[in-house]
């Protein structure tokens, strides 16, 4: 009577066959499918991650170059934000000159960094040095000044006469008005 099985291990075959079944079909229409999408999500995922440190060592090189130039131009950059005032260049630089005299231009392609000013004055000097002095001074000063080319020098007996065109440079900020 060796051929003859039991019950409960009758229902143990049939119990442990379904459930190699189900795992089976479970492994082949679930996780098989769900493995190979994960993969390809790794992947896409490894590439987006290279993409993302190559950008952050890039804003970390850039960020250094950045705070490197705002450290190395830190009077420039302050100088700019200064706002030029006629009155005071001209009191400043009243000294270096007999006459000395501030005229605005306008400019119909301005725009907007800078103001040009025309520059008239009056020395009485026998060379043309007091004026590179003062020229030095400018490149000194707390604005930036840019002087334009030519520079009309006219010997009028003991006085040398000047004029020359300068842009200044100023940062203004644009408001704009809000209608309420």
């Amino acid at each position: 009577m060796m051929g003859r099985i039991n019950n409960q291990t009758l229902y143990l075959i049939l119990f442990s066959t379904l459930l190699l079944t189900i795992i089976f079909l479970f492994s082949f229409f679930v996780l098989i499918p769900k493995g190979k999408e994960y993969r390809l999500l790794r992947l896409e995922s490894m590439k987006e991650e290279k993409v993302v440190n190559q950008a952050r060592s890039d804003y970390k090189v850039t960020n250094e170059k950045l705070e490197k130039l705002q450290k190395d131009n830190a009077k420039t950059i302050k100088a700019y934000k200064i706002p030029f005032n006629p009155r005071k260049f001209t009191k400043a630089y009243a000294d270096e000159f007999q006459n000395l005299f501030l005229t605005e231009l306008s400019m119909a392609d301005e725009n907007g960094s800078f103001k040009v000013y025309e520059v008239n004055v009056t020395t009485k000097i026998t060379s043309p040095e007091s004026f590179y002095n003062f020229l030095e001074k400018i490149n000194k000063s707390q604005w930036i000044i840019g002087v334009n080319f030519p520079i009309h020098f006219e010997r009028d007996g003991e006085l040398i006469k000047s004029s020359f065109t300068m842009k200044v440079h100023n940062h203004e900020e644009k408001k704009e008005k809000q209608e309420d």
